[in-house]
């Protein structure tokens, strides 16, 4: 009797994660737009502030590197990947999101250096876009 309680320990340690382990969801477009619609969202890359967007609703986003300079776009499902088409970019910007512990991360899909964006919640920063270039 001690053996096969020994022996159903031993098969829950290995088919169970530890409590507290959660693993990364990969998002397809609709737990992509139930994360973020409505929200600012703020991504670091390497430790350093990368940029700020906000999803609204029907899918359009506003982008800036944070420097107050804004691109509103749009983003679609394609292939598991989420993509983006901005107003100055006729070439889509596709990327995985997975939802963690610590919220969402990115992986843009067409680089060979994998670029890994992470939501950043320590930015003590506002989303501001300048208008259009005044007297120019």
């Amino acid at each position: 009797m001690m053996r096969l309680a020994l022996s159903l320990l031993m098969i829950g340690l290995v088919t169970c994660p530890p409590s507290g382990a959660t693993a990364d969801t990969l998002l397809n477009g609709d737990g992509f737009d139930r994360y973020t619609r409505g929200k600012t969202l703020f991504y670091g890359f390497d430790g350093v502030p990368y940029g700020v967007e906000r999803y609204l609703p029907g899918r359009r986003v506003i982008w800036s590197f944070l420097d107050g300079e804004c691109q509103d776009g749009e983003w679609y499902e394609d292939a598991g990947q989420i993509c983006f088409l901005y107003q100055d970019r006729s070439d889509p910007q596709c990327w995985t999101f997975h939802l963690g512990p610590d919220g969402l991360s990115a992986r843009f899909a067409d680089d060979p250096t994998p670029t890994e964006l992470y939501e950043d919640t320590d930015i003590n920063e506002r989303m501001i876009c300048h208008g259009p270039d005044v007297g120019v």
